[in-house]
């Protein structure tokens, strides 16, 4: 599972960025050129508790990182607790990757351990297309994600209310391609218990995007249900975003803004992002920049700036991986387009995201 920190998540991020990585170089060099100075994407979102956990993760002190994440799944918490998982997911190395071995009856360090090896995964993957990855590294990745549905199973069967093993896996099921359905079985089953988790419902959506075997008819549909059956101040808004920033860069380059600044493409986002980001119920227990991030972005492609500007004002210095990699560096991408949508013009030509070329994985 990614650092979508999705999205937040970071569940979201692994699948999320993974297909412009290899364009990334020529994208920065666009960049890199005048303008602003990059925002850096590694930062604690001015969270104590996540400042807390990644210092006790850097340090390998599983009992510090418990006392963490415990409570939140004492308390319910769903939502935090796996956007938490996500920060981390990254993190501690040989650390995590065992801790689930050596503490096999605790539930918690068994889903961290699930979540570790999924990143784990794309690692011996990399982060290049499809088609430039090898054999032997194929291999290794599905190996490394079956190991993490043992874990993530066996914490199933010891905490079965938690959501956070689900997340995981279904981020895992897209990985060893077991198809759409088993992924959305997965991903119900975690909704049970976290109807408005973002980083469940930013795993699925991936699962029934074009590149993944889904189509754009398919992923919009999905977001707009999921918007639907979600509360108004629920996250869940930021799918469209996604849905509408995944549907841009999968169209060639001439298409794109056109697109993107289609009359009913602006509405749904500004819809969207009413019933949800700019709610007054909007007070998530996770992190609210990948959502603010999504909404700002998109109306930014969508030259919709007074939409774009009061979202920068509200992430200031807290921009996201995903889903400003697309343009191979995150944080000065994102420092171009809040100048831009700050003062009300293009400081440089806007860069250009590079379109991967498209690839199956092999069985």
């Amino acid at each position: 599972m990614s650092n979508l920190s999705f999205v937040g998540p970071a569940l979201v991020v692994a699948g999320l960025v993974a297909r412009t990585v290899a364009q990334g170089k020529r994208s920065q060099a666009r960049v890199r050129s005048s303008g602003p100075r990059p925002v850096s994407v590694h930062h604690d979102y001015d969270d104590p508790e996540l400042a807390e956990l990644l210092k006790a993760a850097g340090r390998a002190d599983w009992d510090a990182t418990a006392a963490v994440l415990r409570p939140c799944r004492d308390r319910g918490d769903h939502n935090r607790l796996i956007w938490l998982i996500g920060c981390i997911e990254d993190h501690g190395g040989e650390f995590l990757v065992r801790v689930g071995e050596r503490r096999a009856d605790d539930a918690l360090a068994r889903t961290v351990c699930g979540a570790r090896h999924v990143a784990w995964a794309w690692e011996a993957r990399t982060r290049a297309q499809a088609s430039h990855v090898s054999r032997e590294q194929f291999e290794l990745f599905h190996e490394r994600l079956r190991m993490a549905e043992e874990h993530l199973y066996a914490a199933v069967e010891l905490d079965p209310e938690s959501a956070a093993p689900w997340c995981s896996l279904t981020v895992a099921s897209r990985g060893l391609q077991h198809g759409s359905d088993v992924t959305r079985r997965r991903f119900e089953a975690g909704v049970r218990r976290a109807p408005t988790d973002l980083g469940l419902h930013a795993a699925m959506l991936q699962q029934v995007c074009a590149k993944w075997g889904g189509s754009h008819e398919e992923m919009h549909a999905f977001a707009r249900e999921s918007l639907v059956k979600s509360p108004p101040g629920s996250g869940i808004g930021a799918l469209t975003a996604f849905a509408h920033i995944e549907h841009w860069l999968d169209l060639p380059q001439v298409e794109r803004g056109a697109y993107i600044r289609t009359p009913d493409v602006v509405e749904e986002l500004r819809r969207a992002a009413a019933v949800s980001v700019l709610h007054a119920d909007y007070a998530p227990t996770e992190s609210p920049f990948p959502a603010l991030n999504a909404f700002a972005m998109a109306f930014w492609l969508a030259g919709d700036l007074n939409s774009a500007r009061p979202l920068f004002e509200r992430i200031g210095d807290h921009p996201t991986r995903y889903p400003w990699g697309f343009y191979g560096n995150a944080g000065q991408a994102f420092a171009n387009a809040r100048q831009e949508c700050t003062k009300g013009k293009p400081s440089k030509p806007v860069p250009r995201a590079e379109k991967p070329k498209r690839s199956k994985q092999p069985k």
